[in-house]
């Protein structure tokens, strides 16, 4: 007789086929209320046909708390737990606009999903995505924007919700410390071009011993010979303390500011004395003449012939014929030269007889016009000295020097 191996097996098959259609115990919940009953149904819906529950579409059904579809076959045997969540009211505010939505679902992240909103990096969610659904409660969703922040000449993109520039920056670990500032401003919102400019700022504060100029004080003295000068009196520079704020932008120095100035010591006055004796020196080299005043003069020349006049002239200012040995000085200094004896190397003794100049003296040689000497020749002896030379007024000394000589 052969044995029948293939019983027990047999057996096992329709022990569970057995098992999965015994009836079980089924605690539900559905909010505040609570049934307990004996079923066969195998699906939540037929659970809950069976209690007199029905599923609206935006309810759902969570066996032992894990959510579970309505329609599908429950896998789990023996007494299970079948909890109803009814959807509630939620206002949903995107930056498109505020709507009502209809969800069951247990946090605000699931919510959002439902809702077709998908949640990037940046993206700002309030209340956050795990906290749970209550009704009637408003969720704000702010999608991120792409940013570029610029700082020291190196850029990078973040993307932020944030509504001010400074919590952008804060969240993107590029926050504004001490003196820094941004463009725009952190308490702007962000900018609708997305570019963000960070300036780091510092400052540092110097001190310094700074030198303070003396100035110099002229008097005149008739103990000192005209055309020079003696120290009466030396100066001395005095020292001040500064304390001076240079602040730094991107590292480079964008301004000073003198906060501090302390007098450490305080500057004395040179003085001088100016001379207005007049001493008679005789002329260097082998020349008979002895002078009392001598300075540098720009000369130009001129003849009967070439005086600018577009014929001959032979006349001057003083009545004497035009020529050699008679010399033009300008007009407004004429009155106090005229007659005046004068010696200049390599042109000889001459007489300030004649006048001339005038504004164009300034613009044309770019000289002040009592520098001025225009040297008189023949037309038929020309020298045409011209430029720089040394001026000696000779004896007799006038009563009285020429104020512009003084101010030399």
């Amino acid at each position: 007789m052969k044995p029948f191996h293939w019983l027990p097996l047999l057996f096992v098959v329709i022990l569970v086929g057995c098992q999965a259609n015994a009836p079980r115990a089924v605690t539900i919940l559905d909010g505040e209320s609570i049934i307990t009953l004996t079923t066969a149904g195998r699906t939540p819906n037929q659970i809950l046909a069976e209690a007199g529950i029905a599923l609206q579409s935006a309810d759902r059904a969570l066996v032992n708390g894990i959510p579970h579809a309505p329609d599908e076959e429950i896998a789990i045997h023996g007494a299970l737990q079948l909890q109803v969540r009814r959807a509630v009211k939620v206002t949903l505010v995107t930056p498109q606009g505020g709507q009502e939505i209809q969800s069951s679902a247990l946090t605000v992240g699931e919510a959002l999903s439902e809702a077709g909103v998908e949640i990037g990096a940046g993206d700002s969610v309030n209340p956050a995505v795990d906290a749970p659904i209550n009704e009637g409660m408003t969720i704000t969703y702010s999608p991120a924007r792409e940013l570029v922040v610029t700082s020291g000449g190196t850029s990078m993109t973040i993307r932020s919700s944030a509504e001010t520039v400074g919590e952008a920056l804060a969240e993107a670990g590029i926050p504004l410390m001490g003196l820094d500032a941004s463009l725009p401003s952190e308490n702007e919102a962000l900018p609708a071009d997305g570019q963000i400019r960070v300036v780091r700022v510092r400052e540092s504060i110097s001190v310094e011993i700074r030198s303070i100029p003396f100035e110099t004080e002229t008097t005149y003295s008739d103990d000192v010979a005209f055309g020079e000068t003696e120290i009466l009196q030396p100066g001395l520079n005095g020292l001040a303390m500064v304390r001076t704020r240079i602040r730094y932008e991107d590292g480079v120095e964008t301004s000073r500011e003198v906060e501090d100035e302390v007098i450490l010591q305080e500057p004395r006055n040179q003085v001088v004395a100016s001379g207005s004796k007049i001493v008679l020196e005789p002329v260097s080299g082998d020349v008979p003449y002895k002078y009392w005043y001598a300075t540098q003069m720009y000369a130009s020349w001129y003849s009967p012939c070439n005086s600018g006049t577009g014929g001959c002239s032979y006349g001057t200012a003083s009545g004497a014929r035009a020529g050699y040995g008679i010399v033009a000085v300008d007009y407004l200094y004429y009155p106090y030269l005229a007659g005046m004896k004068v010696y200049i190397p390599g042109y000889g003794v001459a007489t300030i007889g004649d006048t001339g100049g005038g504004p164009i003296i300034e613009t044309t040689f770019g000289v002040p016009r009592y520098q001025w000497i225009d040297l008189g020749y023949d037309d038929d002896n020309i020298g045409k000295l011209s430029g720089w030379v040394t001026v000696y007024f000779l004896e007799p000394a006038p009563a009285e020097i020429p104020y512009f000589f003084q101010q030399q």
